[in-house]
């Protein structure tokens, strides 16, 4: 089985961990983005711009090594959305040569001609990659 590097905005963490847990399930091995919580709870407002600049070039970082040990890269894009992050790692992806699969077509061309196919549930990206 191939294992995968999910992408997606920290606003979808409910549904990237469900779908992270649901292919676990399936025995998939999956590399899941560090989805930081609500920033005002978690101390993120207390930091300074230097120290935030750190911890956002270690997440990006992290991510960026996820993808590469990934076989594949499946974007968490609900209704369509991909943040600066997201659409940062795409970009990563394509560099990579990772064939990349999103859940939603959102409209913008450019990123839309990178993606094989839009998948719907887990089990869906399941079948592709057997």
């Amino acid at each position: 089985m191939k294992s995968i590097a999910i992408c997606g905005s920290s606003r979808f963490k409910p549904e990237i961990k469900e779908w992270t847990q649901r292919l676990e399930d399936l025995g998939v091995t999956v590399y899941p983005p560090y989805l930081v919580g609500n920033p005002d709870q978690d101390g993120w407002k207390n930091l300074n711009e230097e120290q935030k600049k750190f911890v956002a070039l270690g997440l990006t970082h992290d991510h960026f090594y996820k993808i590469q040990m990934a076989d594949v890269v499946f974007i968490y894009n609900k209704d369509g959305y991909a943040g600066n992050s997201t659409t940062l790692e795409i970009g990563y992806s394509v560099a990579m040569g990772k064939p990349i699969y999103a859940l939603t077509e959102d409209g913008e061309i450019c990123r839309h001609v990178l993606f094989r196919e839009f998948i719907s549930s887990p089990e869906e990206l399941v079948k592709r990659l057997q």
